[in-house]
């Protein structure tokens, strides 16, 4: 049987199975869920980064949907296309993904119904050096011992549109209890990234969150998937707008009509949060919904 090894354990999340159980249950103390999140959960928005900067926010995604559902059967994950140049979704059809928690089956059943559509092709050796799933599955192993996960990198073009609808037709017409993440980061600010439209520092750091990350996230919330890849293309506001878009079109097939806004923060501020110093750079981050 093949099976995805973690290549960021031990750099974006501890690779010792007790360590990483304690950072795991960290996380989810960290933050807390607003009164109000919806009854039904179909679809979440989650972001990549390390642990220490963007676990908390994934954590309370995966919170909200353990409140709402006791059991889930699959997680489809979005994931960002980060070194992936193709224009068509790809699948991790077999196998499973091993974790310092545990091993996480693939749904094959799913995926083969996914590949028969025509939107999405099978591919495992793209997803050996993407992380932007693979930091997600602790999560999902620790709270959903028996969920399956069908992984799928998603360019950002308007396939992932097309490929979030069909997702959610079929699950629509499914028994299983199955939902669609989206994986994403927002605005990379900063010298290191080639892009400081607002100038350096605290001022250019408060336009990414306040603006060019708002108009992203809006996007999401409105479950308008074509303005979200449309302003990541424009404004560089999100680096996995396919993973994203395609989570929220599934969302809407299945009949969202709004999302809910768990948490939004940015890597400068949780540096001076947590470590009270200020970074040249930034990254953005937001937990939401549907």
């Amino acid at each position: 049987m093949q099976t995805r090894k973690p290549v960021v354990a031990g750099q974006f999340y501890p690779s010792q199975h007790n360590v990483c159980l304690e950072e795991i249950n960290e996380c989810l103390e960290q933050r807390t869920l607003p009164k109000t999140i919806p009854e039904t959960i179909v679809a979440g928005i989650v972001p990549h980064a390390g642990w220490t900067f963007s676990g908390s926010l994934a954590a309370l995604v995966f919170s909200a949907i353990k409140k709402q559902h006791e059991k889930v059967n699959t997680f489809v994950i979005f994931g960002a296309a980060h070194s992936y140049l193709g224009l068509v979704p790809v699948v991790y059809d077999k196998g499973s993904w091993d974790t310092p928690v545990g091993e996480v089956f693939i749904d094959e059943d799913l995926a083969e119904t996914v590949l028969k559509n025509g939107k999405a092709e099978s591919n495992l050796d793209e997803h050996i050096y993407e992380h932007s799933i693979e930091v997600q599955l602790p999560f999902i192993r620790h709270l959903f011992p028996d969920a399956r996960i069908l992984p799928v990198l998603v360019p950002p073009s308007p396939r992932a549109i097309s490929l979030g609808r069909d997702l959610g037709e079929i699950i629509s017409s499914s028994e299983k209890k199955i939902v669609c993440i989206g994986s994403t980061d927002l605005t990379h600010y900063g010298s290191h990234y080639g892009f400081e439209p607002m100038g350096s520092g605290e001022q250019g750091f408060k336009w990414a969150s306040e603006v060019n990350d708002k108009e992203f996230v809006d996007a999401a919330l409105k479950l308008d998937s074509e303005a979200m890849l449309k302003t990541s293309e424009e404004n560089q506001n999100a680096c996995g707008a396919g993973a994203a878009a395609a989570a929220v079109a599934a969302a809407e097939k299945l009949g969202k009509k709004q999302g809910v806004l768990l948490a939004q923060t940015n890597s400068n501020e949780i540096m001076l949060n947590k470590m009270g110093t200020s970074s040249s750079d930034s990254v953005g981050y937001a937990a939401i919904v549907f």
